[in-house]
């Protein structure tokens, strides 16, 4: 697979990508896009491959998640910041995003209203919003549109970028890459905070972030659960094990102890 080229030039240079953030990326295939290209995404597509999947410059991703994290960090209050994911595959990561940056998150179907209808019990208005992918979360754009609240989005090749006022390119359809991206930006948002420094590495493990599928978590759990029985099975026969018997001289059991009869 061709990789994307990686120009950052309106970066200074702490912000600039690290090698091994961008082997991350293309691990986890944020730059695969999908067969189809909105007119909008084109100044964020690199090329088109053989099978006919767009492929995103991750110079442009990098440089929008670094102006994503500038612009998070501005709300002075980490609550005014809400993240939202219809998508199953980035439920959790807008759980741990919320958790390790104070935000606010809404994990499964948004409810119609939320910023609008002032009678919900779930009203809210934020100062921000994060979008996980502006088709699946329309909903939630435009009410923001009807309340002037500025919207980030991961936006796909094929994403519609109406009221997205930042946009960030990368795949939010594949379950590393989501995740991936989340990891990005909350980092990013921690190291601007300053409570996360740069000069180490962020102790948060992205697999935090991934998907995880409920039948293979009662899998893993079956198969602990096999493991512990198996140990204890076999301790319990060590322990139970045979006997073992001492020798003792017959003729020096029955001899008297003065040594005559």
């Amino acid at each position: 697979q061709s990789a994307p080229c990686i120009v950052i030039m309106s970066l200074p240079a702490v912000l600039q990508a690290k090698e091994e953030d961008i082997q991350k990326m293309l691990a986890a295939e944020v730059h695969v896009g999908t067969t189809n290209a909105d007119q909008k995404m084109k100044e964020y597509i690199w090329k088109r491959r053989a099978d006919g999947l767009h492929v995103m410059n991750l110079g442009k991703t990098w440089e929008k998640l670094m102006l994503a994290a500038r612009i998070i960090t501005a709300v002075e209050n980490p609550q005014d910041v809400v993240v939202i994911s219809s998508r199953p595959y980035g439920q959790r990561a807008v759980l741990k995003f919320a958790q390790y940056t104070g935000a606010q998150c809404i994990a499964g179907r948004f409810t119609p209203g939320t910023f609008t209808n002032q009678i919900t019990k779930q009203y809210r208005e934020p100062r921000l919003l994060i979008i996980t992918d502006p088709r699946v979360d329309a909903q939630a754009i435009k009410e923001a549109s009807y309340t002037n609240i500025p919207v980030i989005a991961f936006a796909d090749s094929d994403s519609p970028l109406k009221f997205v006022d930042c946009a960030i390119p990368g795949n939010n359809k594949g379950r590393l890459s989501i995740g991936l991206l989340y990891w990005l930006l909350a980092r990013e948002v921690l190291r601007m905070r300053g409570t996360v420094s740069r000069a180490s590495a962020w102790d948060v493990p992205v697999d935090l972030f991934f998907f995880r599928d409920p039948e293979e978590l009662e899998k893993m759990e079956d198969m602990a659960q096999e493991s512990t029985a198996m140990s204890t099975y076999n301790k319990d026969i060590a322990q139970t094990a045979e006997p073992t018997y001492e020798v003792v001289d017959e003729a020096a059991a029955v001899a008297p102890a003065d040594g005559g009869w």
